[in-house]
């Protein structure tokens, strides 16, 4: 399904295959014979999409750009079903697996591997040639790697990378557990966001 969202339209190469369940909405480009399986969304949300030649996008995925952050994706990529990559960019002949989360302003070098379930966090970046383990996380510039139970140690990178403002444009609170921003202010910035939706045109 492709939709146009505030007044931008989907290009797709004519030689790419976007499969009919999949959704493709606004200012999205997908480049020659890139294939799009089944129950993909993909979306524009402000900045564009662009995806390269001669990827494969697996099934039930999101891709999705952000007021403030594109998604940029290489040549010859590989992103494997049930990820999502948020407002980031992947560079040529990478492989991300199945469950992979790339989030914002974060840069995945080329020739790339992202494991079962690996995280590359906010304003990460990895170099070339670089390996995420299965469910590891990447994190900093340049990424460090630390397994999922290293909390302590990857909330102390993420502190420094703002997670709150490069994501939400929010203040990190502090004093306790729990979540650190005002979730009130969070979900009125996000659903007066998305409410543009409602113009949506299906093509």
């Amino acid at each position: 399904m492709l939709i146009e969202h505030q007044g931008k339209r989907p290009t797709i190469d004519p030689t790419a295959h976007v499969a009919p369940t999949a959704v493709v909405c606004g200012n999205v480009t997908i480049g020659p014979r890139t294939h799009v399986s089944y129950g993909a969304v993909i979306e524009s949300h402000g900045e564009p999409v662009r995806i390269g030649a001669q990827c494969v996008v697996r099934e039930n995925l999101n891709i999705r750009s952000t007021s403030r952050d594109a998604v940029e994706i290489g040549d010859h990529v590989l992103i494997g079903p049930h990820s999502s990559l948020k407002g980031c960019t992947i560079e040529d002949e990478c492989f991300l697996a199945t469950g992979v989360r790339i989030y914002q302003g974060a840069r995945v070098g080329a020739r790339s591997e992202v494991r079962i379930d690996g995280i590359v966090h906010v304003g990460s970046v990895l170099p070339p040639d670089s390996l995420v383990p299965i469910k590891w996380v990447a994190v900093g510039d340049p990424a460090r790697f630390f397994p999922p139970d290293q909390h302590e140690e990857i909330d102390a990178i993420l502190s420094r990378m703002d997670f709150a403002q490069q994501v939400y444009g929010l203040e990190r609170q502090s004093g306790g557990s729990g979540v650190d921003m005002d979730m009130r202010e969070l979900s009125r910035r996000e659903t007066t966001g998305l409410a543009d939706h409602r113009d949506d045109r299906e093509l």
